[in-house]
């Protein structure tokens, strides 16, 4: 087996930590939120002498070329009243503003991997798009013995967001879910 070499750094000084901090424009605390460490360890890092080794030269390098990178990643403000959080696993994939009485809805994806995405290559759904989406989270409508089910839910009928707040939207075929925020 072939071990690959990278062009990366093999560490890096507390004096490169502030300066990718500085480009940023990040507090201590804003950028140890983002490199998902303590702000103390920032503050270590950035007073120290020493040599700084880890993942974080790899995510230093990253961040360096790539600063726009933090535009994807960024959690937007909320616009509408209710937020539903679209996640794989542990991975928050997309974040759906909805304001149901006005019908509108606002997207933003947090990955490039259209499988993870709610709407796969759809960036602007229409309100009926996402209550399609909506069912595709929930068990089918003609499932057989549904009143049995709604039952266990202690749903009166069927409505896709109300089942989806029950049950998270996880289907026993794959790793997503959803979270939903008021």
């Amino acid at each position: 087996m072939k071990n690959d070499l990278y062009a990366i750094a093999d560490g890096l000084t507390g004096k490169d930590i502030k300066l990718i901090r500085k480009k940023l424009c990040m507090t201590q605390v804003e950028f140890a939120g983002l490199v998902n460490v303590t702000k103390k360890t920032i503050e270590r890092w950035e007073a120290d002498k020493t040599v700084i080794t880890g993942p974080i030269v790899t995510l230093v390098k990253i961040l360096n070329d790539n600063p726009d990178i933090l535009n994807n990643l960024k959690i937007p403000e909320k616009v509408y009243p209710m937020r539903l959080w679209y996640m794989f696993k542990r991975e928050k994939c997309a974040v759906i503003d909805v304001d149901e009485r006005g019908r509108r809805v606002k997207l933003h994806n947090f990955t490039n991997d259209f499988i993870k995405r709610p709407f796969g290559r759809l960036e602007n759904p229409t309100f009926e798009q996402y209550e399609d989406f909506l069912e595709s989270r929930c068990f089918p409508r003609s499932r057989d013995k549904m009143k049995l089910v709604l039952q266990d839910l202690d749903l009166p009928f069927y409505e896709p967001l109300m089942i989806i707040e029950k049950t998270q939207g996880k289907m026993a075929e794959d790793d997503f879910w959803i979270k939903i925020e008021r």
